[in-house]
């Protein structure tokens, strides 16, 4: 039922916009509670949200391991609980996995489409993990690149993603060579140190940065997260989780939801960047669609 996630685009949209409005928007989501599994190396992350114009009310487990020995287990995983707004009963277990995957391709694609250059041509992926996937997907089914480039730390896995995907794709051996001339760069990898750095990026592309969900993980260097603009999902979740947004002390100039909303502008001509950490509110607009999707067909 998620197989094209820019379907959840408009659900999306207006679920970031009531999230920025505060308590008219109806949008009730604490900052996620994140339990660390210190033997092992992992965390559990709870994320319950309540969204007033959908009537939905779910909550997220996820859980994310750092450098996992065993590859065939995914980095993250996640369940989303739906439960009946009225009575507390609970409806449905979903797999949060392709939820997660999906709606934070759609976010980023909904910030890709606020704030790129006008004229891109070039999109690079940094990780070819799960998320790259559903990015790859979503992106090019919404715009149209000349040119899409690929890195990854292991390159095998790059060249498996580049030979897996529908259309063609460039394999880089370094990120430097990957983003130079980028005009969009999206950047999903489990890096800890900076992998991303702001000599190498062209004035006026585009930044969605989806790793580094931790307050002392980053992906893009201090240079980077100075020199651009910095829009972020939630406000108070980027200065309690992104090591990105912390460390190098980045000013927010606005929540994606305030672009949607009219209250703050978009700036595309300037170089940008889209912190996301992902919602709870963004897995309960997901889950009430696959959800909805399924009872109708049913």
């Amino acid at each position: 039922h998620l197989h094209r996630a820019s379907l959840l685009l408009p659900a999306l949209e207006a679920a970031l916009a009531n999230f920025s409005g505060g308590a008219a928007g109806g949008v009730v989501q604490p900052v996620r509670t994140v339990l660390p599994v210190p033997r092992h190396g992992g965390y559990l992350g709870v994320m319950p949200a309540y969204s007033a114009a959908d009537d939905a009310l779910t909550t997220k487990l996820v859980t994310f391991y750092e450098h996992l020995k065993d590859s065939s287990v995914p980095s993250h995983q996640a369940t989303v609980l739906l439960f009946e707004p009225s009575n507390g009963t609970l409806k449905a277990v979903l797999d949060g996995s392709v939820i997660t995957a999906k709606r934070t391709a759609a976010v980023s694609a909904i910030a890709t489409k606020l704030l790129m250059p006008p004229f891109a041509e070039v999109l690079c992926i940094l990780g070819a993990g799960v998320q790259a996937y559903s990015h790859y997907d979503i992106f090019t089914e919404l715009f149209t690149f000349k040119e899409v480039r690929i890195w990854n730390r292991t390159k095998e896995r790059a060249v498996q993603f580049a030979s897996t995907v529908s259309g063609p794709v460039r394999v880089c051996s370094s990120a430097q060579e990957a983003v130079t001339g980028a005009d969009v760069i999206v950047t999903v990898t489990m890096a800890t140190a900076p992998i991303l750095l702001g000599d190498w990026v062209k004035p006026g592309a585009h930044i969605n940065a989806v790793g580094a969900s931790r307050p002392d993980w980053r992906e893009l260097d201090d240079e980077l997260m100075k020199n651009s603009v910095l829009f972020v999902d939630s406000r108070d979740a980027a200065l309690t989780e992104s090591g990105d947004v912390i460390l190098s002390g980045a000013e927010i100039f606005a929540e994606l939801g305030e672009v949607l909303k009219g209250t703050k502008p978009a700036l595309p001509e300037k170089t940008t960047v889209f912190k996301s950490l992902g919602m709870a509110v963004e897995d309960t607009v997901a889950a009430k669609f696959v959800y909805d999707a399924w009872s109708a067909g049913n």
